[in-house]
């Protein structure tokens, strides 16, 4: 059975994004413990897949307006995840994070993609142009004074 989810007002309110948020806040604390050494690359790669997540929704969102840059910017949010899922792999090969520890991120950077695969299969639901965040504004063009000669 199909739970029916509310209209999203805000790429807050997206399920995906909440997730994507989560996991770059466990990222973040479980690469705490990675030695010193590994700040400039393991640690900073990860983090910054992790955290590019969410970033990348958050920007779909903004480019709704065309179906293919919200396609796009999904796409993009959808690879970083993988690249997360790589980079946790390398930590826990390293040692630097139990396989336990590891191995329900992974999960959830595979259930954002899961996600994200159904956002895209749904991407003109979200790009409806009747479901616009402002309303329109009519612009008027005042006639130049030619009438009057």
């Amino acid at each position: 059975m199909t739970e029916s989810l509310p209209y999203a007002r805000n790429f807050r309110e997206l399920v995906v994004y909440q997730k994507s948020r989560r996991l770059a806040g466990e990222v973040f604390h479980l690469s705490k413990r990675f030695p010193k050494e590994e700040t400039y690359s393991l640690t900073d790669q990860l983090r910054r897949a992790s955290r590019a997540i969410g970033a990348n929704i958050a920007e779909a969102w903004g480019k709704r307006s065309y179906e293919r840059h919200f396609l796009s910017k999904l796409t993009d949010a959808d690879a970083e995840q993988y690249e997360a899922q790589h980079w946790l792999e390398i930590a826990i090969d390293c040692g630097y994070v139990a396989a336990s520890d590891g191995r329900p991120l992974i999960a959830a950077c595979e259930e954002i993609g899961r996600l994200l695969g159904g956002v895209m299969t749904r991407s003109a639901a979200f790009c409806n142009p009747t479901a616009l965040r402002e309303p329109l504004v009519e612009y008027f063009i005042i006639e130049a004074a030619n009438d009057d000669q």
